[in-house]
């Protein structure tokens, strides 16, 4: 199924804000970052496992943003942004497991590693996990 390629760019807006205020937290209240980097886990996650049609941020997108800005003009896979918001889960996941163990380093580590991937969508169109998507297409095995 095709998806409008703004939504996930708007997504990906969001999630930089969000992952900058879980590391701009984290060095104030750990248990607060731990909390709001979940939340983001979360986020990803519906994205990843129930669809793109699912997602928070897509929603948003949907229903407030894309009236306003009339019919896409560019449509996508919904595949590739779909593994990125898998690749997303398991670095907020691991960031939260950090934070929730008492190691904010890992957390910080692993939530500036999805801070940089969302911020290079956000900013440049650049979708990090979308890439590695297409790279495994092509190394992978035909059946």
């Amino acid at each position: 199924m095709p998806v409008d390629s703004r939504g996930p760019r708007f997504g990906a807006v969001i999630t930089t804000v969000v992952l900058a205020v879980v590391l701009v937290t984290s060095g104030v209240s750990h248990p607060l970052a731990g909390w709001l980097l979940f939340a983001q886990t979360l986020v990803f996650a519906v994205g990843a496992l129930a669809g793109l049609r699912y997602a928070p941020y897509g929603l948003i997108f949907r229903n407030l943003v894309r009236p306003r800005l009339g019919p896409p003009t560019a449509t996508e896979p919904e595949a590739p942004p779909r593994f990125s918001q898998g690749v997303g889960m398991v670095f907020a996941g691991v960031g939260t497991i950090g934070f929730a163990a008492g190691l904010p380093v890992l957390g910080i580590v692993f939530a500036a590693f999805a801070l940089a991937a969302a911020f290079l969508n956000a900013a440049f169109d650049y979708c990090l996990g979308c890439q590695l998507y297409l790279l495994i297409q092509r190394i992978r095995p035909a059946h």
